[in-house]
C-alpha cells in the first residue's frame, strides 16, 4: 500500500462481570470515533456485558489509504482484535454498511464459495448484531442521479449536522460550516466515493444469510439514513426487529440516550441468553483482508 496507514484498534471501555460476560464490540461511522458510544457507555455502568470500541481508519483523522483495502476488511480487522471475536456487534451510519459487508463474505474466496457458509452469524460466531441508522436500499433502481446528487452536494451539511449533535449545540453559525467543510476536505473524494459504493452495493447484499438476531434502530428526522432504510433494511433480514426513535436523527446513542440505551440492553440481555455458534476449523476473512496492513 503507498503511503502510512494507521491501524485499525480496539479498546476496552467497560470490563464485564462475571464469569462470562458478552462481548460487545462497537463500530463508528465515517468521520466520527469511538467517543461517539460515551454516553451509552456512561449509561450502561450497571450492565454486566464487556464493552469493546474500535477506531476505524475512516474515523475523524482519516488514516492516510484506507480506500485501498475495503470496508469490510478494516472491520474484519477490527473484529479479530477482540480477545475470542465479539458476541455482538454495533455499528453505527457507515461502519454498519461496512459490517454488513463483512458478515455477506464480500470476499470469501471465490474459487471455494462453500467455505461461506449458509449462515454468516454462525461463521462469525455472532449471536447478534444492532445496526445504527443503516444506511441500505433494496433495489438497485432506488438509486438515482437525485441520490447522488444529495449525498454528494449535501455532504457537508450532513457533517455539520453531526458536528451539532456531538458538541451539544455548542458549535453554531459559521464556526460550524467551516468545520464541517474542514472534515469535508479531511474525508476527500476517495472517502466520500469509498461510503457511496458501500451504500450503492447494499441492495446486492445476501440478507438472507445473515440469519441471527438483528436490532435495526433510526432516527425519524434523520436526513443522513433515512427511516425508509432502517425499515427496508428490516425487512430484508430474517430475524430483525426495527425501532424508528422520535424526534431523533443521526446519532440516535445521543440524541435519545436513554431511549437507545435501554433497547440495546434488553437486546444485549437476551443475546446473553443465546448459546454461541461453534468455533469453525477454517476461519474466513472478507475481501482483501489478508494479512498485511
Amino acid at each position: 500500500m503507498s503511503g502510512a496507514v494507521l491501524p485499525v484498534t480496539v479498546s476496552l471501555r467497560k470490563p464485564g462481570r462475571g464469569a462470562s460476560p458478552l462481548r460487545v464490540l462497537m463500530l463508528h461511522g465515517l468521520a466520527s470515533g469511538g467517543n461517539v458510544w460515551d454516553r451509552y457507555l456512561a449509561l450502561s455502568q450497571d450492565q454486566p456485558h464487556e464493552v469493546w470500541t474500535a477506531e476505524l481508519p475512516w474515523r475523524a483523522e482519516q488514516a492516510r489509504g484506507w480506500t485501498e483495502r475495503s470496508p469490510a476488511h478494516w472491520v474484519a480487522r477490527a473484529m479479530a482484535q477482540v480477545p475470542d471475536g465479539p458476541d455482538v456487534v454495533v455499528a453505527h451510519s457507515f461502519g454498519s454498511c461496512a459490517l454488513l459487508a463483512a458478515l455477506d463474505g464480500q470476499g470469501s474466496d471465490p474459487d471455494h464459495p462453500e467455505d461461506e457458509g449458509p449462515d454468516a452469524f454462525a461463521r462469525h460466531r455472532l449471536r447478534g448484531v444492532v445496526l445504527v441508522s443503516p444506511f441500505y436500499r433494496a433495489t438497485p433502481e432506488e438509486f438515482t442521479w437525485e441520490s447522488i446528487s444529495y449525498y454528494l452536494n449535501g455532504f457537508d451539511r450532513i457533517l455539520a449536522e453531526g458536528l451539532r449533535v456531538q458538541s451539544g449545540g455548542r458549535v453554531t453559525g459559521e464556526l460550524r460550516q467551516d468545520m464541517a467543510l474542514k472534515v469535508r476536505e479531511r474525508v476527500g473524494p476517495y472517502g466520500w466515493t469509498a461510503f457511496f459504493d458501500t451504500y450503492l452495493r447494499t441492495p446486492y447484499l445476501r440478507t438472507e444469510r445473515l440469519r441471527g438476531p438483528c436490532l435495526v434502530i433510526g432516527g425519524e428526522t434523520d436526513f443522513s439514513s433515512f427511516p425508509s432504510d432502517s425499515e427496508a433494511l428490516g425487512a430484508a433480514l430474517p430475524d430483525a426487529t426495527v425501532k424508528i426513535l422520535g424526534d431523533c436523527g443521526h446519532l440516535a446513542m445521543i440524541e435519545q440516550a436513554d431511549g437507545f440505551a435501554q433497547l440495546t440492553n434488553d437486546f444485549l440481555e437476551s443475546a446473553a441468553s443465546r448459546p454461541r455458534p461453534a468455533r469453525r476449523t477454517k476461519p474466513i476473512s472478507p475481501r482483501g483482508s489478508g494479512t498485511d496492513d
